[in-house]
């Protein structure tokens, strides 16, 4: 599945589109599993949902803020900003289930319906995640764009194999990619063993270096994709859109959407954690016994 979704103009992450359709089974089915009569009816099932949804999202967001509270507190007003994407999406599901337990036992809700809600709307989002989440290989797309350096030199992206990379997807023209870049040209000074890839989609170069010279004069690595293959093949034509690779140069996460410094921090800790894991990953050692 594409990790964005276009309707028109707009473009969606996927993620969310999972989380509205985890949300709509949910309702959906907790309405057909309560068989009780209408007048029979002291607790409204969908009022409990909702409730039990809105509780999960706000847990959700709250956690994820504590958990980065060093950053959010440095710019208090991110917390209310939710385009970033920061979220802790298991004490949001365990939130949404503690309170459709204690609506079950408080205000009589009808356990068949919440139970059964509740667990279909769990492995929709668990289920749907799995399928929007990128494949861990190397993304051929990727190795067949037909880039240039701000002077018109062709380049690659091969140049930047062996240190776990993030690559932006931006344009000068788009809000949130303005409104985002502060925090990576912050990540990219204080991060030395990540590379940073800017990856302008269609602009010229004297539009770029004016932006450039204006609002990121500190910025590396900025190369241009004239034709915006990588947006038209990653993330549906939705700017802007940030691509983690480790140093491998296989694809572990790809957010399409604004991201924060808190929620950029959450994705380099990924990165470094997956490349510790596979550095302590035992190599198998193949050995042959000498003739008789």
């Amino acid at each position: 599945m594409s990790p964005a979704i276009r309707l028109g103009p707009l473009v969606f992450p996927a993620e969310l589109a999972v989380l509205i359709a985890a949300a709509a089974i949910g309702l959906l089915a907790g309405r057909l599993l309560d068989r009780r009569p209408r007048p029979n009816r002291p607790a409204d099932v969908s009022a409990v949902l909702w409730r039990s949804l809105i509780a999960g999202l706000l847990v959700a967001r709250l956690g994820f803020v504590w958990q980065y509270r060093d950053l959010y507190m440095q710019d208090p007003l991110q917390i209310l900003d939710l385009r970033d994407g920061g979220w802790s999406g298991l004490p949001g599901l365990a939130a949404a289930w503690i309170y459709g337990a204690g609506a079950m036992i408080r205000r009589a809700a009808p356990r068949p319906a919440v139970l059964g809600a509740l667990l279909l709307a769990s492995l929709a989002w668990f289920g749907g995640g799995r399928l929007t989440a990128p494949a861990s290989v190397p993304p051929p797309a990727l190795a067949t764009l037909a880039l240039e350096s701000l002077d018109g030199t062709p380049s690659t992206l091969a140049a930047f194999h062996g240190k776990p990379t993030v690559i932006n997807l931006w344009a000068s023209w788009c809000p949130p990619c303005r409104r985002e870049m502060p925090a990576f040209a912050s990540a990219q000074a204080a991060n030395p063993d990540v590379n940073f890839v800017f990856l302008n989609q269609g602009e010229t170069a004297p539009e770029i270096r004016q932006y450039l010279d204006q609002h990121a004069p500190a910025l590396r690595n900025v190369l241009r994709d004239p034709a915006s293959e990588a947006s038209r093949k990653m993330s549906n034509r939705g700017l802007p859109a940030t691509l983690f690779l480790d140093a491998g140069g296989r694809l572990t996460d790809l957010r399409v959407g604004e991201l924060s410094t808190a929620t950029l921090a959450q994705r380099l800790e990924a990165i470094r954690t997956a490349q510790d894991r596979d550095s302590r990953r035992p190599v198998a050692i193949r050995t042959e016994k000498d003739p008789d």
